[in-house]
């Protein structure tokens, strides 16, 4: 049996800089992980299943097209055989909230199958798959604070803010990444600056956080809620939305936001954690 994670991902600064002629639009952005997430398990069996599991278990249509049996089957095909697997993903991210629970799914999958068949984890094969599968699932792949650029797929790492307390936030309501993208305005607005993670992080912002508004105007509310918080040093909506986030310089303070912030607004969902 294997288990594998798959951390949340977050997107510290987003800028989109153009509209391609593939229908993708060009990006910059700095990619960080956090320690939780959902988490696949594979296991060696005499037919093949898969089974979602998790309080998020039931956002997901209980069917064998998802992105972690289409990363097996793509897997078996383009990297090694693989022979029947009971797979489980337990579903603990939100659905469609822009921290990559789809994309990181994936990539937990091709690691999972990496590790079980002697495949090493930056195996050309293995990346082409994980772009085949999506723009995130690189970035998932890899797993490390890195600099994003094309649709995300390219991929620099950089120095990171490991330990950084972290406060996720989403109201529960899930966005469509197309109807955000399709409310971009499309204006360029520069590229992402120079520096370490915490000096892109600072500097930088999120340019479908207007057009997210626009779709959930809740996620308005969130940011301005989490600016609220005493020791809350950045705040930022995670790529498309809805899930929002506060960096901390304390876990005390973090504990403190959270209490405060779930007592307020019971129905959202909450996570503590800290970057990787």
């Amino acid at each position: 049996m294997i288990v594998e994670l798959a951390p949340a991902k977050l997107n510290l600064a987003l800028h989109v800089r153009a509209r391609r002629a593939d229908g993708y639009h060009e990006l910059e952005t700095l990619f960080a992980f956090v320690a939780d997430g959902d988490q696949v398990t594979l296991a060696p069996a005499e037919r093949e299943s898969f089974v979602v599991t998790g309080p998020f278990a039931s956002s997901l249509a209980q069917s064998d097209d998802n992105l972690v049996t289409r990363a097996a089957r793509l897997f078996a095909e383009t990297v090694a055989p693989v022979g029947p697997l009971a797979i489980t993903l337990d579903k603990r991210l939100p659905v469609a909230s822009g921290i990559g629970g789809g994309s990181a799914d994936a990539a937990a999958t091709l690691r999972a199958l990496a590790r079980m068949s002697g495949v090493a984890h930056d195996d050309p094969r293995l990346v082409a798959a994980a772009e085949r599968l999506g723009s995130d699932v690189p970035a998932c792949l890899l797993g490390l604070t890195a600099r994003g650029g094309g649709r995300g797929e390219r991929l620099d790492p950089v120095a990171g803010l490991a330990g950084t307390p972290v406060l996720l936030v989403n109201p529960l309501v899930a966005v469509s990444t197309a109807a955000v993208f399709a409310r971009w305005d499309g204006i360029d607005r520069g590229p992402l600056p120079a520096g370490n993670a915490a000096q892109v992080a600072a500097a930088g912002r999120n340019d479908l956080t207007v057009p997210a508004k626009l779709v959930a105007p809740v996620i308005g509310e969130v940011i301005d809620v989490l600016d609220g918080l005493g020791g809350a040093r950045l705040v930022r909506m995670s790529g498309s939305g809805a899930t929002c986030f506060a960096l901390f310089d304390t876990t005390a303070d973090r504990a403190a936001g959270r209490a405060r912030l779930s007592a307020a607004y019971p129905g959202w969902w909450c996570l503590e954690t800290a970057l990787t």
